[in-house]
């Protein structure tokens, strides 16, 4: 039998089960304080059991006997009669021998890896304070629970706080006697905020203003520069994009091009530029056609819904229409709430109190919106106030009454000219003419497309005057109905047409050939004490939507704010303080700092006004963030150099001892290289554009020439956000550097390191031709001179000078790399100026620089 291998942590734990020591002990030993905080077992304790331990031990699988359900259930144990929990001896508790246990065979969990080191530990420290369990219909889980303020913790280092966020941070760190890291140099600093807030590093001129600036504001001045810049909303709005399951085709076979969805990828890039409060930001992409003061911009935000797969040619459907409103539940549900509804549609969710009528209840409120379609093909609308586009639809209706009138008049006279013996065309072409579409011959189709162009000149020329003054005046009225009223943005959204209101039903095992109870709109009975109010249709919508666009943007809603400070968190920290920011419930992870979550939402709502970049600069001034990255050998305490290490200790960085390292996403990636190479292009949103990708990745398509449009370097060179997404076509870069999966709503981005990353970056076209641009931008700024090129390579790319010996390891490499280039060539019976040996070195040395490991991690 294969023994399953065992964390050496566990090892270390097993020595606190000997029968002498005491619980305090045993805490004691596992380094945590007597006086720590209680654990609360709804937030902690039991989404843990949850998620490692309900799957076998609940009442539909009571393996051994045993279920850990209920207290009363532990207490008694399974077949082995032994207690699972003794309150207050940890020592005694069949449950933490278990999950420390040297027996590989007799360790649990018995699948997905043992505990960690830290949910032994908080087990056996609940065990220890007497395993206070709620009876369960006293327990709400703590995610379900709107937020309330606490108050600030007790530090000892009062001088190290610069904000809330760093006492609660402090406070962790200090009840296990451990420290913080020193604060990082300014040089770090800089560049970090850069890539955080923009996702490109900062120039020359920008890091010589900033380092000798020495005003105690200075950082937060640069801060709310970056945030005023469009380069903000281009970095962030990917990160919305990403759950917003953002693509420009429907993917399935043809995989067809979803007309100007673009604009919502504006429309979101704009949002974070304008600082648009987060609660408005809710209500328009929801319902932004419902709004009282609906527009244009509104209209396109709806377009959220719309952004999924989509089956042109499904082979049920009727099911196929009920995946699509699952598509918008989970997608819903997951962004603004962080809980997972869709796994409600078949059933009841097996983990949190989330039901199958919650679920359609939900679907009710989606069951209204429609697609703007014509057949099977997909199309946009146009996009405006409703008096703009009632004012369109008149303007439309008169146009089309004269084109039709128009179209009358030369039909008319085109019948008397074919009929009247006036066309110079034979007598075969005219019968050809004659005849209807339908019943012509091949041979008469052929001539007609050969001779309609001499036919139009001919009955052209014959017009009587009379007839050219009609059409002349109405195609002027028509030039005048245009100019009164113009043509509006088209936009790609869904839209409620009018008529009777679907009747929704739970569907049986998520079947739509199997309607179960008629349910009305409502909201999870689990996340609300009390039903918001649905009102009646209007003259325009059911109005479902903006009912809930409400709930959820309320200030009472226990998720919405909460979910919104984590994501903003994981983006500047690497995780979120939940680090499953798009579950909440049961099986998601436990926040690693409840009280600073709860604050930082509370403030967000009440101190931010919703608004994003107010907590950004929150987060940012915060000594949290402003720390080092992890330093080598950095003992438990000052001067116990022999001691437990914080690597070893917390090696997740879960309570923030350091500032984590991390890499780059994709985007950021290519964008720097763009920056740094010269040949960035800055111009903002529009049709997106094409990156260049090999012809290799084309020759797999049926249809090479059409998927994928030409070469445009200097549009390529736009930033990555603006690139063409399309769903069964990812660029290859993208897609091998972990951009985003645009099927479902993503909430963090995979980092793999795999071989294709490294031959991307290395031998990818896209690369070399960045180090030739950077090669050339370096003979072009920096001279000659190859320290001076180094120099400005380093700060370009790094925001740092080199160090001493980087500067003359790269001297000698430019040297010999020269002289490679020169003794190649020879070997090759070519010949290769000096001069272009020493260029072909240095867009060497460029490749390699690109390659670095510090150019991809922001420090």
């Amino acid at each position: 039998m294969n023994k399953r291998v065992r964390p050496a942590y566990l090892y270390a734990v097993h020595s606190l089960w000997q029968p002498v020591a005491g619980a305090l002990a045993c805490l004691a030993l596992a380094g945590v304080p007597a006086s720590a905080a209680p654990v609360d077992f709804a937030r902690e304790v039991r989404p843990l059991l949850v998620k490692r331990c309900l799957a076998c031990h609940d009442t539909e699988h009571d393996k051994g006997g045993l279920r850990l359900d209920s207290r009363e259930a532990a207490l008694k144990g399974g077949k082995s009669k032994l207690p699972a929990i003794a309150p207050g001896t940890p020592a005694k508790s069949e449950l933490v021998k278990r999950i420390t246990t040297h027996d590989t065979d007799e360790l649990m969990p018995p699948k997905g890896g043992a505990l960690t080191s830290a949910q032994v530990e908080l087990l056996t420290r609940w065990i220890a304070e007497g395993a206070v369990w709620p009876a369960a219909s006293n327990v709400r889980h703590w995610a379900f629970v709107p937020p309330v303020r606490p108050a600030l913790p007790a530090v000892k280092d009062k001088s190290w706080p610069r904000n809330p966020i760093d006492q609660f941070i402090l406070a962790k760190l200090e009840d296990r006697g451990w420290q913080p890291s020193p604060a990082a140099e300014k040089r770090v600093l800089l560049r970090r905020v850069f890539l955080d807030l923009t996702g490109l590093p900062p120039t020359l001129a920008e890091q010589d203003k900033f380092l000798a600036d020495n005003a105690p504001d200075a950082f937060a001045r640069l801060v709310d520069d970056l945030l005023a810049r469009t380069s903000y909303g281009e970095r962030w709005g990917r990160h919305w994009l990403d759950l917003a399951r953002y693509a420009e085709t429907n993917g399935y076979e043809r995989d067809a091009a979803k007309p100007n969805v673009w604009r919502y990828r504006d429309y979101v890039i704009g949002a974070f530029n304008s600082d648009k409060p987060y609660d408005r930001y809710i209500r328009e992409q929801i319902a932004g056609d419902e709004l009282p003061d609906a527009n244009a911009e509104t209209l396109i935000a709806t377009g959220f819904h719309r952004l999924g797969p989509w089956d042109d040619e499904p082979a049920d459907p009727v099911q196929d229409r009920a995946d699509q409103v699952d598509d918008m539940i989970r997608t819903t549900s997951q962004a603004f709430l962080g809980v997972t509804l869709g796994c409600a549609r078949c059933h009841d969710h097996k983990f949190d109190p989330l039901t199958a009528r919650d679920y359609y209840s939900l679907a009710a409120v989606f069951a209204p919106l429609k697609r703007t379609l014509s057949g099977r093909s997909d199309l946009d609308a146009p996009a405006g106030t409703r008096k703009e586009l009632a004012a369109l639809a008149v303007r439309d209706q008169r146009i089309a009454a004269l084109t039709k009138e128009m179209d009358a008049h030369r039909a008319a006279f085109r019948s008397e000219f074919l009929t009247g013996g006036k066309s110079a065309l034979p007598a075969d072409a005219l019968a050809a003419f004659a005849t209807d579409v339908k019943q012509q011959t091949p041979a008469q189709k052929e001539l007609v497309k050969k001779l309609t162009p001499q036919l139009d000149e001919e009955i052209a020329k014959a017009q009587p005057a009379a007839l050219r003054e009609k059409l002349a005046a109405a195609e002027t009225a028509i030039a005048d109905l245009r100019r009164a009223t113009p043509d509006l943005p088209r936009g790609y959204f869904p839209n409620e047409p009018p008529g009777a209101i679907p009747k929704s039903f739970v569907l049986l095992r998520g079947s739509a050939h199997n309607p179960g109870p008629e349910v009305i709109p409502a909201v999870p009975v689990a996340l609300t004490a009390k039903q918001p109010e649905f009102p009646a249709p209007d003259e325009f919508t059911t109005r479902r939507r903006l009912a809930l666009a409400n709930w959820i943007a309320s200030a009472d809603n226990p998720l919405t704010a909460r979910v919104l400070v984590n994501r903003v968190w994981q983006h500047h920290f690497g995780e979120g303080l939940v680090r499953t920011p798009s579950d909440f419930g049961l099986i998601g992870t436990a926040p690693t700092h409840p009280e600073l979550l709860d604050w930082l939402a509370d403030w967000f709502v009440k101190e931010g006004g919703w608004s994003v970049k107010k907590l950004h600069r929150l987060i940012l001034a915060s000594v949290t963030w402003q720390q080092q990255g992890a330093v080598e050998g950095r003992g438990l305490r000052p001067g116990v150099p022999s001691g437990p290490r914080l690597s070893t200790l917390d090696p997740e960085n879960l309570l923030l001892w350091h500032f984590p390292y991390r890499r780059l996403e994709v985007e950021a990636i290519r964008d720097s290289m763009l920056a740094v190479s010269g040949w960035l292009n800055p111009r903002v949103g529009g049709p997106s554009m094409y990156p260049e990708v090999p012809k290799e990745a084309l020759a797999g398509s049926s249809d090479p020439d059409k998927i994928w449009k030409p070469f445009d370097e200097a549009d390529a060179s736009r930033r990555t956000v603006y690139a063409f997404l399309k769903r069964s076509f990812v660029v290859p870069m993208l897609e091998v550097l972990d951009v985003c999966d645009t099927t479902q709503s993503s909430d963090k981005r995979a980092v793999t390191s795999i071989a294709p990353q490294a031959l991307t970056l290395f031998n990818g076209e896209f690369v070399n031709r960045q180090a030739r641009h950077f090669a050339d931008r370096l003979r072009r700024e920096a001279g000659p001179t190859p320290a001076a090129q180094i120099q400005l390579a380093w700060r370009l790319s790094l925001a740092r000078p080199p160090r001493s010996e980087e500067l003359a390891t790269m001297n000698r490499y430019l040297t010999e790399e020269a002289a490679n280039q020169v003794k190649e060539a020879t070997n090759s019976g070519k010949t290769l100026s000096s001069e272009d040996a020493v260029k072909a070195a240095l867009t060497q040395m460029c490749r390699a620089v690109l390659n670095l490991n510090e150019f991809v991690y922001p420090d």
